[in-house]
């Protein structure tokens, strides 16, 4: 199985415990990857990270409100066993090829193709413990910026989905556009939306993550993406495979 730049990183694992996320901490629900049937089993919470995450995560909401008072991190996925890491690479492969009109069973340059591109977002469910999926090890979140007491969704527009496949979800995707278009229209709404992507990752590396370089959406404190990120030699959480 292929392995990231980041996966010869050695994990000396800390006993820093998994544990829910309080309530402080917006939680999206019903959560979107159960909502699709992703394999948790009946008592597997996602909403739950490393202790010394959350504690980071709080000071980053803290730095977030000093900023900008009416707003608050909404936490999209957090913790994320193996088997549902598999589930959701399997179903966006497949998606993305329904979409292309790629058969998803036949081996082809294009569905190659596809893997490529969802390998660049999702990565790989690897058994080996020296290798592990971030979410897997408690220390990667997914979140966004979210209005208090808003009606409807509360959730702050930042240019694209979580999860969507492709160069819109890249941290400084917007910037790019609003220096390059010649529609003032379009260079305004992409400055507003880059505006928001480098508030969220101003407090989050602030409190002390790393962002993921392809998506805007998903920080780590702790693991192998965020000492390569961040030059450290080691990282302090490995997978975590059940409650614990």
């Amino acid at each position: 199985m292929e392995l990231r730049p980041w996966n010869r990183i050695p994990i000396r694992d800390s006993t820093d415990p998994l544990v829910p996320l309080p309530e402080p901490l917006l939680r999206l629900e019903p959560h979107p990857y159960r909502s699709l049937g992703a394999p948790y089993g009946a008592t597997a919470c996602p909403f739950r990270l490393r202790a010394g995450v959350i504690e980071r995560l709080l000071a980053a909401q803290e730095l977030l409100l000093q900023q900008e008072p009416g707003w608050r991190l909404a936490i999209f996925d957090a913790w994320r066993p193996l088997a549902v890491q598999r589930f959701m690479v399997d179903l966006t492969i497949a998606e993305l090829c329904r979409e292309r009109g790629i058969p998803p069973e036949r081996d082809s340059p294009e569905r190659r193709q596809v893997i490529a591109e969802v390998g660049r977002f999702w990565a790989p469910p690897n058994l080996d413990p020296a290798a592990p999926p971030p979410h897997s090890t408690g220390a990667a979140v997914d979140l966004t910026l979210a209005r208090r007491g808003a009606d409807g969704d509360p959730c702050v527009a930042m240019g694209s989905a979580i999860d969507a496949i492709g160069a819109v979800s890249e941290p400084d995707h917007f910037l790019t556009v609003a220096q390059t278009s010649p529609d003032p229209q379009e260079r305004e709404r992409a400055l507003e939306w880059h505006r928001c992507r480098e508030l969220l990752r101003t407090v989050m590396e602030q409190a002390g993550f790393a962002q993921h370089p392809n998506e805007w959406w998903h920080f780590s404190w702790g693991d192998q993406l965020w000492a390569w990120r961040s030059g450290q030699r080691q990282a302090w959480f490995g997978r975590v495979d059940a409650d614990g």
